[in-house]
């Protein structure tokens, strides 16, 4: 009774500073909280011991702070310097005098999840040009076949069951396949011309990915309400909502849903350019009969970057894409299949086995874009912590997350300059979610490890952001 009468009187005559758990408790009674659950777990980096809680055993929806999980397990196993490799070669034989090659030119995919992204280049076609380069240096004038892209590295469910119909035709749901490429996503240039209640599309890049469009959107007012529906190797997408009116050039990000077919379709467009034609169409693996894997003369490769850069992008921008294929990944080396289910079973079994205790973590995918993913406060910041004191390659994971107010999910967040220097996180969004989680230093030098996990707020996700700022805050003052 003391103890609530207390915060009564802190409300009551609004102190300007006041400790940790006040401001947790006042954070608590905020309004937009009123229907909330809300999880927070701060504990000591070294020792992993608590000093403050509250509900943390209580499982949540954890949106993009799962991506801490994936990237922890998956950089602990593969190594900060493992990379992915796409194989180019050919089937079939080249006859040196007429120059032709009886046969196809096979793409065999690796899992890479950075072929062609830009946010590993800049001039995103420059594999493409290296390939037909070196096809070129064989002499081949002439291809009597196709070519090939075979994506079956990976299984053929490129996105979770339990991801949301919503999610999956826009670029943030965009699948992991065995052959991935420029990200997954496309773009829709719109023109929504004031007093015309239907978007014109204008064109759609790349100009060889030619889905069915249709185009159940409205522009009205500066809404911006737009949505993509389309299936994993699908041929058709569905525009609906609302977009902004009176815009020349509106652009919508969805989900290719057959990218091995589109890298097949603009390497044949390419080496037509180049001067070698192609008796038939572009296909994949997964489509053509009597398909030899085996029947392959290598002709160049290409290796992604090391994975401690991919993961660096994974955490500052929050790349779906990016988690679910470490998950694969993590399947196809260490478990039973390159699929989504076998990487859950790696990083379940890599949590047990460090002593780790994963019976309040529910993984339907490795990024937490499907709703039905769970965890708990007290249970990720075992996971920061014991990366700091056991991971060996904590200086890669740690640098991986975006630093307070500079850069990445949170450049707009933690601005205060109490935060500077002290505070790497990885934030975690969805509609009525707010969570962060990370690593901080106090004014003392204390290292600890947080995790703030709210879910089904009411309000502005400002307010919820504001009251995570202060909790953070009076941690670093007083612990």
């Amino acid at each position: 009774m003391k103890r609530v009468s207390l915060i009564a009187l802190t409300y009551f005559f609004s102190f300007p500073l006041f400790s940790q758990e006040l401001a947790t408790a006042r954070f608590i009674s905020d309004t937009a909280l009123k229907h909330a659950s809300v999880s927070v777990c701060i504990a000591d980096a070294l020792t992993g011991e608590a000093v403050y809680e509250h509900n943390s055993s209580v499982s949540s929806v954890p949106a993009s702070v799962m991506k801490l999980i994936t990237t922890a397990v998956a950089i602990e196993m593969l190594g900060p310097d493992y990379t992915f490799t796409t194989h180019i070669g050919f089937s079939g034989k080249i006859d040196t005098i007429s120059k032709v090659l009886s046969g196809n030119i096979i793409i065999k995919g690796g899992g890479d999840p950075s072929l062609g992204s830009v946010n590993f280049s800049e001039n995103y076609n420059d594999f493409l040009r290296s390939w037909v380069n070196e096809i070129k240096k064989l002499g081949i004038k002439k291809i009597e076949g196709s070519v090939i892209s075979d994506d079956s590295y990976y299984d053929y469910r490129p996105t979770p069951s339990k991801w949301l119909w919503e999610d999956i035709g826009n670029y943030y749901g965009a699948g992991a396949y065995g052959l991935s490429v420029f990200d997954n996503l496309y773009e829709i240039h719109l023109k929504s011309t004031s007093g015309s209640p239907a978007p014109v599309i204008k064109e759609i890049i790349p100009a060889e990915y030619e889905p069915e469009v249709l185009n159940h959107l409205r522009a009205l007012g500066t809404a911006d309400y737009g949505n993509i529906f389309s299936s994993p190797y699908g041929t058709s997408a569905t525009m609906e909502g609302i977009i902004p009116a009176g815009q020349n050039d509106f652009v919508l990000k969805a989900s290719i849903s057959d990218p091995p077919l589109l890298l097949a379709k603009i390497m044949t467009k390419m080496l037509n350019s180049a001067g070698i034609t192609l008796t038939e169409e572009p296909s994949t693996a997964r489509l053509v009969k009597n398909y030899n894997p085996d029947d392959f003369s290598l002709i160049t490769e290409t290796v992604s970057p090391p994975l401690s850069k991919i993961i660096e992008v994974l955490n500052h921008e929050s790349v779906n894409l990016y988690a679910e294929h470490l998950l694969k990944e993590l399947g196809k080396k260490y478990g039973t299949a390159g699929s989504t289910y076998a990487g859950i079973e790696v990083v379940m079994s890599f949590l047990r086995k460090n002593g780790i205790d994963n019976s309040g973590l529910y993984m339907e995918d490795g990024s937490g874009l499907s709703p039905l993913d769970a965890i708990n406060t007290r249970l990720l910041s075992n996971v920061l912590s014991y990366m700091e004191t056991s991971g060996k390659y904590f200086g890669d994971y740690f640098s991986s997350l975006p630093e307070a107010g500079k850069n990445g999910t949170i450049k707009y967040h933690f601005t205060d300059p109490i935060f500077d220097n002290r505070l790497r996180a990885k934030s975690g969004s969805m509609t009525r979610v707010r969570n962060y989680a990370g690593y901080l230093t106090t004014i003392k030098g204390n290292k600890l490890v947080f995790s703030i996990i709210v879910n089904n707020f009411s309000g502005s996700s400002g307010q919820i952001v504001a009251g995570v700022e202060n909790i953070l805050r009076q941690t670093i003052i007083n612990k």
